[in-house]
């Protein structure tokens, strides 16, 4: 299973909803704006998004998007499942069947092998995607232990703040 960049693009979304004020949506304007993609494809990753009940839409004239949960509740694992499906990196194409087919009972168990030795490998990173979660990404990412909450509708007034709270270097 190869990720695709609509989970970075969804992660990006999780994390300007996870430092805007709970109390006003981000607009899709300004998603759209930030992500500088398709209105058309960034809405359909925002319904995925809703459905997996990990983002609220508020509509109407004030309207937008908030989180359903607090980031610090959402994990990695979440957001991929809400985008990519589960994981299943062994695509198990009957192919070993085939290459062996002259010894059948030996080309049988060789699947079942390979496909338990996936099997363990993606229960071990999904366990680990499991304990990740959107705030975890901000604290490391910002070097502090709390979320800077911001209105990123209204970016202007927070410019220079949000310069204060980035890591120098």
């Amino acid at each position: 299973m190869k990720l695709t960049k609509s989970l970075e693009q969804a992660i990006c979304i999780m994390t300007l909803l996870a430092t805007q004020d709970k109390e006003i949506p981000v607009t899709s304007a300004v998603i759209n704006h930030r992500l500088n993609g398709s209105p058309t494809y960034i809405k359909k990753l925002m319904r995925k998004l809703v459905v997996k009940n990990l983002v609220t839409s508020v509509s109407g004239n004030n309207g937008g998007f908030t989180l359903v949960d607090s980031p610090k509740k959402i994990s990695i694992l979440q957001i991929i499942e809400a985008v990519e499906g589960n994981i299943s990196t062994y695509p198990n194409s009957g192919l070993i069947d085939i290459v062996f087919q002259d010894m059948q009972v030996a080309a049988n168990q060789g699947e079942i092998v390979l496909a338990n030795v996936f099997d363990e490998a993606d229960a071990l990173w999904t366990n680990f995607l499991a304990t990740q979660t959107v705030a975890d990404l901000l604290y490391k990412t910002l070097g502090r232990n709390e979320i800077l909450v911001l209105n990123w509708n209204e970016l202007d007034e927070h410019q220079s703040l949000l310069q204060k709270i980035l890591p120098t270097k």
